[in-house]
Parts: structure tokens; sequence; C-alpha cells
């Protein structure tokens, strides 16, 4: 305890951080945006591709709707990567507490290795385990990224430059995914081939940061705050900031896991809550849209993906980028969950109104005489444009794990929210199609907009303000009242 009081004493006196929270952007910020964010844009390839080929995937394996096991491989193709992620998320959480950098590049080596695999997979028990593989790679990432991101990033433009690097590098490569799924049918491709290039290509992105990632610079307040590298702190604040700064503190943080998680559990808590809800209706989106809703709209898959994507997720990104500095987190999130509940609500009963439905089991669909697939489409991209311009851009960023967890254990609690959102995600792989299997799409998508209802409630009630703070204020490791007189 000493030890933290005299940190706050020292912080008051002169704030090492303060010339990285306080300068503009540079170059320096924008390579990292570029290294950080096309890990981000292949987890995006990644994690989307796979439901723009799902059907084609189990079709080439002989797998056909209506088999016995056909729900059973639907739902463990497309989750594998994810279960994979809770995983890896976990491990590289507890491995960022030897060096945030110490592992960078090792997250994007796997995704590359898992994507190339997949192409090669004879059977779908291999093509599972291979995306297993993948999605470790991923966890790692959605682990690691945020965290350079936030603690290399000024505490002015922190929340655009997260939402972009994150959120919206995320939507790009979903959009790529789509469109590489496009040409490939106006050409004519098999669709055994098309599948493999499709998934392979992910590769791609992935391979072209792993030097870059090597070279990325290890963040001051890792070097601060959990290695007491004072010298090391010099060097990073100076290449970042420009900026000199003279350190004669102890900058050593010697607290304990178990203190700041009793001190912040009920907003750790909330922030891993927030994912866990928010990937079970993202990923019911995006793993079982390009197959299920897109028939019912009259799209194919890949057409399906790219319009979600292009038309709806990307502006509400580019949204999100523009007011979340300025608007702040929390009303920018509360807005987005219950706009993704009103606009799933109206599709639903826009479903049963008209008598439209899609039967999994056996592949049925019946299209009402009264309905509109352009309405349809209006309504479920809405949902889309509102997730990425709240949630998408903010829980699903990571962003809130990294601003409201403390230096030490911000590797842990960004791993936890991780993998709380990967279990989401999981979770929407194996059950969305047994509600929708059981009980018909409206009420599949019902039982979506309900959560996100409560998802609105829980930060409301749960979540406190971050924007513009830096993270020692934004996660308690000093109060505003000490960042106050530190200014003066």
């Amino acid at each position: 305890m000493l030890k933290f009081y005299t940190f706050h004493i020292e912080l008051m006196r002169q704030n090492p951080f303060k010339p990285l929270d306080e300068t503009r952007l540079n170059f320096f910020h924008f390579k990292n945006l570029f290294t950080t964010g096309m890990g981000v844009f292949t987890d995006g390839y990644d994690l989307s591709s796979i439901g723009i080929v799902l059907a084609i995937v189990l079709s080439s394996y002989g797998i056909k709707p209506g088999s016995s096991t056909y729900v059973f491989y639907d739902s463990l193709v497309a989750g594998s990567a994810l279960i994979g992620a809770a995983v890896g998320s976990i491990i590289f959480g507890q491995l960022s507490r030897m060096g945030r950098k110490k592992f960078y590049g090792i997250d994007v080596a796997l995704m590359t290795v898992g994507a190339l695999l997949q192409a090669f997979a004879p059977n779908a028990p291999t093509l599972i385990a291979i995306r297993f593989l993948l999605g470790m790679g991923v966890g790692a990432d959605y682990v690691l990224s945020p965290m350079i991101m936030a603690e290399h990033t000024n505490a002015k433009d922190r929340g655009k430059i997260i939402a972009l690097g994150f959120g919206m590098f995320w939507g790009f490569g979903a959009t790529v995914a789509a469109a590489i799924a496009l040409v490939l049918g106006y050409l004519h491709v098999s669709p055994d081939l098309t599948w493999r290039i499709v998934l392979a290509a992910g590769a791609i992105p992935a391979a072209s940061v792993i030097y870059l990632r090597r070279k990325i610079p290890e963040t001051a307040r890792f070097l601060g705050r959990i290695e007491g590298n004072v010298e090391k702190v010099k060097e990073v604040v100076k290449e970042v900031a420009k900026s000199e700064v003279s350190i004669d503190a102890d900058l050593k943080d010697n607290n304990g896991f178990g203190y700041y998680f009793r001190k912040n559990l009920r907003v750790f808590f909330g922030a891993m809550f927030l994912w866990f809800l928010f990937d079970i209706a993202a990923y019911s989106s995006i793993l079982f849209g390009p197959t299920s809703i897109a028939k019912v709209l009259g799209l194919t898959p890949s057409l399906f993906q790219f319009m979600t994507e292009f038309a709806f997720t990307v502006p509400g990104g580019i949204l999100a980028i523009l007011l979340i500095d300025r608007v702040g987190r929390k009303p920018m999130q509360i807005a987005g969950f219950l706009g993704m509940a009103a606009f799933l609500l109206a599709f639903s009963l826009y479903l049963s109104s008209t008598g439209t439905s899609y039967d999994l089991k056996t592949g049925a669909l019946v299209i009402g005489p009264a309905f509109s697939p352009l309405l349809g489409i209006l309504l479920f991209g809405m949902f889309n444009f509102m997730e990425q311009a709240g949630p998408g851009s903010i829980s699903a960023s990571g962003m809130l794990g990294v601003e409201l967890a403390p230096t030490k254990i911000r590797g842990q609690v960004q791993s936890f929210t991780v993998s709380a959102g990967r279990i989401g995600a999981s979770f929407s792989s194996f059950v969305f199609p047994s509600l929708l299997a059981t009980y018909g799409l409206s009420f599949a998508i019902t039982f979506l907009s309900v959560l996100m209802f409560i998802a609105a409630a829980v930060t409301f009630f749960m979540i406190p303000e971050t924007k513009g703070k830096p993270l020692e204020v934004s996660s308690g490791e000093i109060t505003e009242i000490e960042q106050g007189q530190n200014k003066t």
C-alpha cells in the first residue's frame, strides 16, 4: 500500500506519462495504427468469411440440410475459431504480464498458419481443429492489440484510434472477405475451390505485419508500472511523444491482482458481461446471417455479407469515429444497444406479420406474399449500423477492458473480457441454430433483441464514462482530484 500512495504523490508532482497523453497524433501513432489494425483486419476476415462459405463447406464434405449431423457440424465449423479465441485470450492475457510486445507477432503468425492450413483440410473434423488453432491467434490479438493501441495513444484521440484500428478494420476485413467471394462467384470458380481460396486468403494480411509487430516498442506504461524500468520509459516517451521526461521516482506498482480486482469488481464484471451479450447477437448475424437470413432476403451469402458490411456496418463505424471522443463511450453504447434491440425486434415482427419463415433442419423457406426484401434488408441492415455505431466500436473493440483496468492487471482483465465475448460468440454458434431449428427465425431474432435491451441497461448502471481521461484516471490508478492537481 505504501508503494501505491508513493506513486500517487510522485505522479502528482511529475507524471511521466503526461507527454504521451497530451501529444498530438503523429507518424508513430499512424504506423502503430496500421501495425495493430492489419491484425484486426485479419480477425474480421477470418471470423466473418466462414459465415459466407459455411453452406458450401458443409456441402463439399457431403453434409446436407436435413441430415442427422447437419446442425452439429454447422455449429462446430462456425464456432471452433471462437472457442479457440476464448482459450487464446486467457493464455496470452497471462503472458502479457511479461510484456505487451514480447508475444506480439506470434498472434498473427498463428493466424497465418491457420488460414493457410484450412485450404488443405480433408474433412470437417480437421477443419474444426485448424480453425481452433486460428482462433487462438485471434484471441491473442484481441488482448494485445487494444492494449498496445491504448497505452501508446494520447487521451484525447484514444477512442477514435481504437474505434478505427479495431472496429473499422474488422469491418474492412469482413467486407474484403465478401468481395473476394463475390469475385470468385462471378468468375464461376467451383464451390469447392471457392471456399478454400476465401478461407486461405486470410493469411495475406496477417503475414504482412509479422515483422512490423516484432519491431514495435514496448509500451511506456508496461515498462514503468510493471517492470519499473525508468530508463526505458524515457526512451519510449521520447520516441512516441518526441519529448524528454525526467523521472526520479520508482514507478513500479507492487499491488497485487486481488487488490485491484476487489476495488473494481463491479466495472470489470460489467465490461465482461456486455461483451458476452454483444457477441451473442453479433455472431448470430455474422455466422448464420449469410446462410439463414440471406435466404429470406433473396440474397447470396457473399452479397448479403457485402451489403450489410459496406452499406451499414462501415458507415456505423465512421459515425462512431466522429463522435466517440466528443459524445463519450457510455451514451453511444447505450444508444447503439437500444438501436440494435429496436431494429431486431422490428425485423422479427415484420417476418411474423408477413408469414415469412425459414426451417434450418430441412432448408424449407416460406416467403409471405406481403414480404418486401428491400424493407427486410433495411431493417436488418440498420441493426448492423447501430451495432457498429455503438458497442461494436466500444465493448467489442476491447475499449472498456483497457480503459477500466489498471496497468498492472490490464492484460488479465482484457483477457477476461475477450474470453467472455468469445464464450458469447461460441454460445451463439450452438444456441442460435437450435433456437432457429426449434422455434423459428422470428423467435430467435426476438431473443437477441431482448438481450440487447438488457445490455443497454447494464451499460447505464454499471459502466463509468472514460472519454478523454488518461488511462491512470479512467482505470482508478489515480483519482480525478490528483490529476487536477498535477495539471496545476
